[in-house]
């Protein structure tokens, strides 16, 4: 039976979801329903078909107490709203339905594993404890005997209070579940603990993964653990991060553990960190494996600083990523657009060999909703410039500009001219690899964003842009002489 408060939530996401019309909302990033959204929860493969739920708040479009939205998806581009899945109405889970995970069991359920929050957040009462339900792809039951991790379960010196967002997987080859979660120590950093059950409700405690230690951020949010080219990867959000140069910005960042995970140990030994997206909107991605053995990778397409502002008017907040492949080469990790967003791009416009020295527009080079590569190259003989600019979002009042010097390697995502009336952090920059002048941006844009891919997916910039949609177009600017190759497309949906 479903209690009254999932049944008034999915009320209300009904009557007033229904009232946004698809122009107001991405093409094919997922929004919430109604209201606002933040992390992606369950991302999962269910009987065939992409599931994603969400953190959600329906009646505000302001973080409040969390439900969990539902969508899913065939093509991981056209998203099908289901009901509110989850809502917080247990006294385990009165706080808040934090973020968790999902699976496919053995036996056919979808399973569901998060965060219960009971006590006020921040306050020497709270406690955050891990919970199961499932469900058959829309209706979903808590399970009688929640919560199933507790802070009983916890090693010494880590927080009952900061004890969060589990990611759940079934193990093929050892017939079991395990579930890496978040945690903070005694020490006030975080660190990653590992837990398995045989059966998804009965649960303990293995051992603890990695840990910050007060160098890598403090508490690590939403942990995710899997394994790409034989390495174990490890993605975590740290908050209260401090920046290292270029590679990693304050406050909540997104990071990438690169090591060995050793199965029979259950440890992992880390090698190398890297920063996973260099722009102002990432935050807590979580990935699945796709039938095909593709990673598969989605994040908020938002940061925690900037999660305050909206599209003018708008009844939504928030929105996700577009769902990214991953691959690891050379240690380093590589994300790239779905496949899938190869079949929705039509109308293609073509300029090869353009010569850019000042500012240019080509001709059907424009748009807000376009999948766009833009390669440049120095002519032979040609002094390096100084910067090379693509403006996208433009018009005589706005532009957000993605800049590229040459000269000390860096590409820089800047929007202090899309129209955000704050003072915020407006530009970001990533350091590129040295090709002699060379670059490849592959530029994806969805009304309300923007995604650059550098070099094939080496670094990745994300970030919102609530500039006015009529702002479409696109200019090319270089202090010095620059050969362009264009490709652009629209994205078509049925």
């Amino acid at each position: 039976m479903k209690s009254s408060k999932l049944t008034e939530a999915r009320s209300y996401e009904t009557k007033y979801g229904d009232q946004i019309s698809p122009q107001e909302r991405p093409l094919f990033h997922v929004t919430p329903a109604v209201g606002w959204l933040n992390d992606p929860n369950g991302f999962s493969v269910y009987k065939g078909e992409y599931h994603l739920f969400y953190q959600y708040h329906p009646y505000d479009i302001n973080w409040g107490p969390m439900h969990w939205g539902h969508v899913k998806s065939t093509d991981l581009l056209q998203w099908e709203r289901l009901p509110a899945s989850l809502a917080p109405d247990q006294e385990y889970d009165g706080q808040g339905c934090f973020s968790g995970s999902a699976a496919q069991t053995p036996d056919g359920r979808h399973l569901i594993m998060y965060t219960g929050v009971r006590g006020k957040d921040n306050s020497p009462q709270c406690r955050q404890t891990q919970c199961m339900a499932y469900g058959d792809g829309v209706e979903y039951v808590k399970y009688e005997n929640n919560p199933v991790i507790s802070a009983e379960m916890l090693p010494e010196g880590c927080s009952a209070s900061d004890f969060r967002d589990p990611k759940l997987w079934w193990d093929r080859e050892e017939g079991c579940y395990y579930a890496v979660v978040g945690n903070r120590t005694e020490d006030g950093s975080g660190a990653v603990l590992l837990f398995t059950s045989p059966d998804g409700f009965q649960w303990s405690y293995v051992s603890m993964l990695d840990r910050s230690g007060n160098k890598h951020g403090r508490m690590w949010e939403c942990p995710d653990l899997f394994e790409l080219a034989g390495k174990g990867v490890m993605l975590v959000s740290p908050q209260e991060m401090r920046a290292e140069g270029l590679t990693f910005h304050n406050g909540n960042d997104v990071i990438c553990l690169i090591g060995n995970y050793d199965k029979t140990a259950h440890s992992f030994t880390r090698e190398e960190i890297a920063a996973v997206d260099y722009g102002l909107d990432f935050y807590a991605p979580q990935t699945l494996e796709a039938p095909d053995g593709r990673r598969i990778m989605i994040a908020w397409m938002q940061s925690w600083e900037t999660s305050h502002f909206h599209p003018h008017g708008t009844k939504w907040a928030g929105m996700m990523t577009l769902p990214r492949e991953l691959s690891l080469v050379d240690g380093h990790l590589i994300q790239t657009p779905v496949r899938e967003l190869l079949s929705r791009r039509a109308n293609p416009v073509v300029h090869k060999g353009a010569r850019l020295e000042g500012r240019t527009k080509l001709p059907g080079v424009e748009g807000r909703v376009l999948d766009m590569t833009a390669e440049f190259r120095v002519p032979d003989g040609e002094e390096l410039p100084r910067s090379v600019a693509v403006h996208i979002a433009e018009n005589e009042s706005y532009r957000t500009a993605i800049i590229f010097d040459p000269r000390e390697n860096t590409v820089c995502l800047d929007r202090t001219d899309s129209g955000y009336r704050y003072n915020i952090v407006s530009s970001r920059k990533a350091p590129v690899r040295d090709q002699g002048g060379r670059l490849k941006l592959r530029i994806v844009m969805d009304r309300f964003s923007v995604e650059v891919f550098i070099n094939d997916g080496e670094q990745v910039m994300s970030a919102c842009l609530y500039t006015p949609q009529e702002a479409d177009g696109i200019t090319f600017e270089s202090d010095g002489a620059v050969l362009l190759d264009v490709e652009k497309y629209e994205i078509v949906l049925d």
